[in-house]
């Protein structure tokens, strides 16, 4: 177990570079399973999720390397193990992912129902009623999906919610499958759009990905492709607040400000001053003037719920009230009470937390209880008069790429240490 330990009050200053995006290369992963050639992934982050979902598909016989530019080769064809068990996944949310490419490619999947953050109920339904439409047979037995079937059929899903990895997994499921799939109500973020892309690469006959309604022509076989995985929209969003919170000037490169609109709206709207190119943001602000600004959770295009904590943290040391509604999950205020504890004003009645902001946050012991909560301690931390020790960091490796570097190469006093 580690720890990070940030002296606070440093205005951060300079460059840095932004790196794959997480919630794009765990799909893509699981992609290589629909395929028997070899799928060559570039800008691959070095996160804990990645090196579980790589050590997965080794676990089912899946041949993997990576080399020096952290480009993450995977060889499917020796595969003879369809079995994702629970000491593999109960980290990882995500490991759900793997379902609808082995059922579609092998006809069957034993699937731990998987783990992750505690930020609320995230049912796996969704992709079971879908799998189950498309003709396969599912029951769960001891916390494991079972699924097989002879060949998935075509069909039209209208998903009740919409979820990023449920779209995901049937996407997935219905290249392979036999005649044409519908999925409504599917989701929009660029990271189901990334997979949409690979996909096509290897051969998938996908239109429609970015809008409520995904059609899938189901092809015999995919092959191998050479793919690079977009940049992460939310590292990026955690840099910018970073640099506004502070007072800072920073550029962020390798990044896609695009997929950024509705984030850089609100920043602008905060005070900072927002300079845009194909694939960098300039970012600076006057932390003595930031204004406090009201959010909603939505999914993509609008406010993602994955930024709430840091905008919750923004908002604490910037001037006037506001108010903050999580609409997306309904246990994501855990980082409040740690927030709290650091000087923070801030009421949670249900989904909504007001914010009244206060001069100063005040270093302290914090623990982490999620990714995106270990990040809003994180950027409480550079703010913060004083010592604050942020615990529980194994969170924080699950999403950000060496975040202790890149804080200080532009200027942050933060290092990890052992509990």
């Amino acid at each position: 177990m580690e720890k990070l330990i940030i002296h606070g009050g440093k205005c951060l200053n300079g460059t840095v570079k932004i790196s794959g995006a997480k919630n794009s290369v765990l799909p893509i992963l699981a992609s290589s399973l629909l395929s028997s050639d070899q799928i060559i992934i570039g800008n691959v982050p070095h996160l804990q999720d990645v090196t579980t979902t790589i050590s997965l598909l080794t676990e089912m016989g899946a041949h993997s390397s990576i080399d020096e530019k952290m480009r993450v080769t995977i060889d499917s064809s020796s595969i003879r193990n369809f079995f994702a068990p629970y000491e593999m996944v109960k980290t990882m949310r995500a490991s759900i992912l793997v379902l609808g490419p082995l059922l579609a490619h092998y006809g069957e999947a034993k699937v731990s129902l998987p783990g992750g953050c505690a930020i609320g109920s995230r049912p796996v339904n969704l992709h079971l009623e879908g799998l189950k439409s498309m003709g396969a047979k599912i029951n769960v037995e001891e916390g494991y999906i079972i699924a097989k079937a002879k060949k998935l059929k075509g069909t039209t899903i209208n998903l009740s919610i919409s979820s990023v990895t449920g779209t995901e997994n049937l996407m997935m499921a219905a290249t392979l499958a036999e005649g044409k799939t519908i999925i409504n109500n599917a989701a929009k973020e660029p990271e189901v759009v990334d997979l949409a892309n690979c996909l096509r690469l290897m051969g998938a006959d996908i239109s429609g990905d970015g809008t409520s309604s995904i059609t899938i022509n189901g092809v015999s076989n995919l092959s191998g492709c050479s793919y690079n995985v977009l940049p992460d929209r939310i590292e990026t969003g955690t840099y910018l607040v970073a640099a506004t919170i502070t007072g800072g000037n920073v550029t962020l490169k390798n990044t896609k400000p695009e997929t950024l609109k509705t984030i850089i709206r609100k920043l602008e709207d905060v005070g900072a001053e927002v300079e845009t190119t194909e694939d960098t943001i300039k970012i600076s602000s006057d932390k003595e003037n930031l204004r406090s600004v009201d959010l909603e959770t939505s999914p993509y295009p609008k406010f993602p719920t994955d930024m709430q904590a840091q905008f919750i943290t923004l908002n604490s040391v910037s001037k006037g009230r506001s108010r903050v509604t999580e609409s997306v999950f309904e246990n994501r205020f855990m980082h409040v009470q740690e927030l709290v504890r650091m000087g923070a004003d801030i009421d949670v009645k249900g989904n909504k937390a007001t914010i009244k902001g206060v001069k100063k946050l005040v270093g302290a012991n914090v623990m982490a209880t999620d990714l995106r909560a270990s990040a809003s301690l994180i950027l409480a931390g550079l703010v913060a008069d004083g010592k604050t020790i942020v615990d529980r960091i194994y969170h924080i490796d699950r999403g950000y790429e060496c975040i202790e570097e890149k804080l200080t190469q532009l200027g942050a006093v933060i290092k990890r240490v052992p509990q």
